[in-house]
């Protein structure tokens, strides 16, 4: 997917119809609709086309229990588009492909992930509007996001890789801790998959990291992170797992402009200079996401686990 190419008169028109509606009125759906469950998806691809000859596959999963319905109803009024935009306006990659995930929890929500299609046109909110916003999610400290590492190390293919061995972008944004294995019986119920032993968040993210970048990005003003004691377990054991590439977030609002900020740090921008490429308060945001990463990480590739 992805043969078509981001209109901003479109996208203006898109957002002015949803600006006054609210989140339930966008997100009307009261259930997973099943062209966005993982078990009747056997891949999702983002390829090359005469519109886009250098795809570049962008996957942003985001937390969509409890609390975290926010951050869709503000992409889909406004900042979805400023996040495409930029990425044309500023050329990190080059011809954005989007999939959106929605993530809740495996343990005990009906849709523990959503995906949608690589898109490059208005169809990227449109699937985005029609994801589920379950809202739940349970007690356990934790929400499955590591089904999105899951799903795009085995279930996409991209033309990035295949064609010119350059890794797309996988974000997971949320505010709540590391999850536990992706159990057998999960794999099962999420997937339609039969896996011969649990496999845990590490070896989940060494599988998406063969063919993305992957970032975690921590709402710091999720539900999870406004007590002292649980915003630090929330940052200790991400960072423990994924050390700089654990992005904090202190305006939800300012999502878009963060992620367009880290893939720029990423392909060797300055931190420094990213940030002031901003003006206001979005500047003071970008650099406290920033002030972590310093440059594309190097050394080997992390070992090969067996599915």
């Amino acid at each position: 997917m992805g043969s078509a190419r981001w209109n901003p008169a479109d996208w203006d028109r898109y957002a002015a119809s949803t600006s006054s509606k609210s989140r339930d009125a966008i997100f009307a759906s009261r259930g997973m609709n099943p062209a966005f469950d993982p078990k009747h998806i056997s891949v999702r691809e983002s390829v090359d086309s005469d519109v886009n000859p250098q795809s570049t596959p962008l996957i942003v999963a985001l937390d969509v229990t409890g609390s975290m319905g926010t951050i869709p109803e503000a992409l889909i009024k406004g900042s979805l588009g400023t996040f495409i935009e930029e990425v044309y306006s500023r050329k990190p990659v080059t011809d954005p492909h989007l999939m959106f995930m929605g993530v809740g929890d495996a343990f005990y929500d009906r849709a523990p992930l959503q995906v949608t299609q690589f898109e490059a046109d208005l169809r990227i909110a449109e699937q985005l509007a029609a994801m589920f916003l379950e809202g739940g999610g349970g007690g356990n400290k934790s929400e499955s996001y590591h089904l999105p590492w899951y799903f795009a190390g085995l279930r996409t293919k991209i033309d990035s890789m295949a064609k010119r061995h350059t890794k797309g972008y996988l974000f997971t944004v949320g505010d709540e801790e590391v999850p536990p294995a992706l159990t057998v019986a999960q794999a099962q119920a999420v997937f339609g998959d039969t896996i011969e032993r649990d496999y845990s968040p590490a070896d989940l993210l060494a599988l998406a990291e063969r063919s993305y970048h992957v970032f975690h990005i921590i709402v710091e003003q999720g539900n999870a992170c406004r007590a002292p004691a649980s915003r630090a377990a929330v940052f200790e054991t991400w960072r423990e797992l994924m050390g700089q590439r654990v992005i904090p977030l202190s305006d939800y609002t300012r999502l878009s402009e963060v992620l367009v900020s880290t893939i720029q740090a990423n392909e060797g921008a300055h931190v420094a200079d990213v940030a002031a490429s901003w003006s206001g308060d979005t500047a003071l945001v970008v650099r406290h996401a920033l002030a972590g990463l310093t440059s594309p990480s190097a050394g080997p590739a992390p070992a090969l686990t067996r599915f």
